[in-house]
């Protein structure tokens, strides 16, 4: 049995360091460990379909966690039942969870949908923070970066929207929305 890793982060601020020294603890060589930057939620990963590609029947993935490997219920299913249908196990190093025996399978199966419910909640209550703060005036956004007392003035000097966008170095959509809004104010 040959063992190889997985790890996945999710931006390029994260680093893949320590999931990668875990699966060196457990055996797994560096040239067998397998990463990704990137969603969670796309199953079309560089790092992981050269993984497909590399392990053959009897071999060994450990995933430092349930979530690096996939954290939507179905998409992990899928990876799972593919693996398996190829004679490969998973084993879920923080979990203690391995896809080997009928068990195996179920209890990941849930602790995967268990992983998606949280999301979900972690979703509403990020959602629902949202709500409040913008109740309370938050707002949300980058921050302009037209003067627009610039360009109303050159507004009420008879500049067309043309010569406005050119002079401010901005595109004539967003003269005439500046203008809209400020009609709409009135």
């Amino acid at each position: 049995m040959r063992k190889f890793g997985y790890a996945r982060v999710s931006t390029s601020q994260q680093s893949l360091k320590l999931q990668k020294e875990a699966l060196e603890a457990e055996g797994v060589k560096p040239s067998r460990i397998f990463s990704d930057i990137g969603s969670r939620s796309d199953m079309d990963r560089k790092g992981l379909n050269l993984l497909r590609v590399k392990v053959e029947d009897g071999d060994l993935v450990l995933v430092t966690r349930l979530d690096r490997l996939g954290s939507d219920t179905a998409d992990m299913v899928k990876l799972i039942k593919e693996f398996d249908k190829a004679g490969i196990a998973i084993r879920f190093i923080r979990e203690g969870l391995s896809t080997e025996g009928t068990m195996g399978k179920m209890v990941v199966t849930i602790l995967s949908a268990v992983a998606d419910a949280e999301r979900e909640r972690i979703l509403e209550r990020t959602n629902e923070g949202r709500v409040d703060a913008i109740a309370n005036g938050v707002v949300f956004g980058r921050k302009r970066s037209v003067d627009r007392d610039k360009l109303i003035e050159l507004h009420n000097n008879n500049m067309g929207a043309a010569d406005i966008a050119k002079k401010l170095r901005i595109g004539r959509s967003t003269v005439y929305s500046i203008l809209n809004e400020e009609i709409t104010k009135k």
